[in-house]
């Protein structure tokens, strides 16, 4: 069985999220995005997902990644930052 990891929950409960998915990488098999505070997309908060997601990379997960936020405004604006990962 595999984990499904929450950005938005992790950093609130634990924080170092990269070591602990790194810790936990092998039992991960979904990501799911939102960022702290206000659990909106990302980079409208403290997690720094430009360096995270390359990590997540570079120590080789293959699962999947989704997000469950709240956009702060218009969605489509708000979809802006996955630009980058597409």
């Amino acid at each position: 069985p595999f984990l499904q990891y929450d950005t938005f929950h992790m950093q609130i409960m634990e924080g170092v999220l990269a070591r602990l998915i790194e810790q936990l990488l092998p039992r991960i098999g979904h990501m799911q995005l939102a960022d702290v505070p206000e659990r909106h997309e990302p980079g409208s908060g403290e997690i720094n997902f430009e360096f995270l997601l390359a990590h997540v990379d570079r120590i080789g997960y293959r699962g999947w990644i989704g997000c469950e936020y709240n956009p702060a405004g218009d969605t489509v604006r708000g979809l802006a930052w996955a630009k980058a990962y597409l």
